[in-house]
């Protein structure tokens, strides 16, 4: 079975979408787009998923990066959402554990603070029922030299003690695309940079598809479909605009940024979600060679397509973490890069961004669309169940077909099978070991299993074919280009070193030295033109200063 998962087939895959009725059409290449099109398919659907831009280049690449159980929700009374979401976290770390790891968060108690010892106790044993936590990584509460002792960095006075509970750190751009190319390997159809520019109706005026733009080529074509989702995201409203039927309930986009600094700037020995002084909440993650932190939660009105960091976001999170950690004297210079990102929410009169709820909706348009916004990326696949299982109820009502339950629960995601996370562990060591015969260390296996899982062993012959020729770092990258091109529908310079590999927000000092081979990489493979050359590492020139360089709110929000 062809999966048109490599960047030589766009053709043939465009060929595809063109010929074939489909009877579920996904509009959304994010986390829940791909979660609907792996259910779809593993249910014997035919489905096509298309993305305007890359997959995973909205919010699905700029979250916090946690698959985890919504400790704030439970404050907020939402015990069905932190029941699903508590579930669903161990639910993925099974198909994934390599790309979704087990991560001890750190709750400090401050004198004063949003959460009291014994409110924190009660909370936690709670959130540990309701998520199911294994009996291994259930809360346990810590004194003032426990806390300390697990965070040194804790050098407070008004320390009162501390609560350590079960989280899941991930790559999201990371699992959607794991996500997209399971999907494909269960016979549905993806395809990034296909924009959906209009909807196409039949003689009852019902959806049957849409008017799809290829940004590649700019050839136009229709696509044909019983069903047809938008899993857009932010730009959910935008498509019900489009459709005619934008009623009633709308969308509010509130703008969440991260801020990584080097690791040694703010060595933490683990993950803490901390108060900040107007009483928000915090999360300072070590990831690698990083720590990252975040996040702001304020309304957005901007350019949906181009959403960054400003000044006064920067200096807010600096402001938090240095309150909680006051010797790590964080400044602006500190920060190497940065990510913004939007949450759909579903607008609540009368409440601010952090009091909007977190839960999913779905919108039926009386001429058929299907909408989906809202959520989290721990809800993925429920939200994806929901709508499928809709679709089903539709088939057998309408059409007397029917399609089985859902699957994704015991589908294993491209990347594994691993066991469990103590085997992704020994993979590790032993890529190390091959790894260190070829001048790259144990990071370097740390971070290729996290990205690629056991795919990563598929990389060292390519690596060996390249260090004739360039360094050790360089080669690597070089077999995670080709990788990219014959598996992931790579197409441009961002799709690699943003979506695939991480490097413009987790590491990007990593990028210069590698950055003249991929560029030629990328030329030579797709004959790029002088000037498709330029305007691409034009886009990447601005990618990393949109990450890199802050302006005053009042300039960075004119950015159309």
């Amino acid at each position: 079975m062809t999966t048109y998962l490599s960047a030589n087939q766009r053709s043939e895959a465009i060929q595809q979408l063109r010929a074939t009725h489909f009877d579920l059409l996904v509009i959304g290449g994010g986390i829940t787009g791909a979660g609907i099109a792996i259910d779809a398919a593993t249910r014997g659907m035919r489905v096509a998923l298309v993305e305007k831009n890359d997959f995973a280049s909205g919010t699905s690449s700029k979250s916090t990066k946690l698959v985890h159980g919504g400790l704030r929700y439970l404050k907020q009374m939402e015990i069905q959402l932190v029941r699903e979401v508590g579930t669903e976290r161990a639910i993925v770390h099974h198909l994934a554990p390599h790309l979704v790891r087990a991560e001890k968060m750190l709750l400090p108690l401050i004198q004063g603070g949003t959460y009291g010892k014994t409110a924190t106790s009660l909370g936690l044993m709670v959130y540990d029922l309701l998520a199911k936590v294994l009996p291994e990584d259930r809360r346990k509460m810590l004194n003032v030299e426990a806390t300390k002792s697990a965070e040194p960095l804790l050098v407070r006075n008004d320390l009162t003690g501390g609560g350590l509970y079960a989280e899941y750190r991930t790559d999201d751009a990371r699992l959607t695309m794991e996500l997209i190319k399971t999907a494909a390997k269960h016979g549905a159809l993806a395809l990034n940079y296909i924009e959906a520019t209009s909807f196409q109706y039949d003689q009852e005026g019902k959806v049957q598809g849409i008017t799809a733009k290829d940004h590649l080529s700019e050839q136009t074509f229709s696509i044909a479909a019983d069903y047809t989702v938008s899993a857009a995201g932010p730009w959910v409203d935008e498509l019900r605009d489009i459709n005619q039927s934008l009623q009633g309930k709308h969308l509010f986009h509130s703008k969440g940024v991260h801020i990584v600094v080097p690791h040694q700037r703010l060595p933490l020995q683990q993950s803490v979600y901390f108060d900040v002084p107007d009483g928000r909440m915090m999360f300072a993650i070590p990831r690698n060679r990083v720590t990252y932190l975040g996040t702001t939660d304020t309304e957005y009105k901007g350019d949906l397509d181009r959403v960054v960091a400003n000044v006064e976001d920067v200096e807010y999170i600096l402001k938090g973490v240095n309150s909680m950690f006051p010797t790590a004297h964080l400044t602006k210079d500190d920060v190497e890069s940065s990510w913004a990102g939007l949450r759909p929410l579903i607008h609540e009169e009368g409440k601010s961004p952090s009091e909007m709820s977190r839960k999913d909706e779905i919108f039926e348009a009386e001429n058929g669309l299907i909408s989906i916004a809202g959520g989290k990326l721990t809800g993925y696949r429920k939200m994806a169940e929901r709508i499928v299982d809709l679709v089903a109820r539709k088939y057998r009502k309408q059409q007397q077909r029917s399609f089985g339950p859902c699957k994704t629960a015991e589908t294993v995601l491209t990347g594994g099978p691993f066991e469990d996370q103590r085997a992704v562990f020994q993979f590790e060591d032993q890529l190390a070991e091959a790894l260190d015969h070829r001048g790259l260390g144990h990071d370097h296996a740390r971070y290729l299993v996290s990205n690629y899982g056991k795919q990563s062993q598929e990389l060292l012959p390519s690596i060996d074919q390249h260090l004739s020729e360039h360094k050790p770092e360089e080669a690597m990258a070089l077999a995670e280009w080709e990788h990219c091109i014959r598996h992931e529908l790579c197409f441009t310079l961002l799709d690699f070193f943003n979506r695939r590999t991480g490097r413009l927000y987790f590491d990007l000092p990593s990028i210069d030295p590698c950055r003249r081979v991929i560029v030629q990489a990328f030329s030579n493979h797709f004959n790029w033109s002088p000037e498709r050359q330029q305007a691409e590492e034009l886009a990447l020139d601005q990618a990393i200063q949109d990450c890199s360089e802050f302006l005053p709110l009042a300039l960075a929000s004119d950015t159309k």
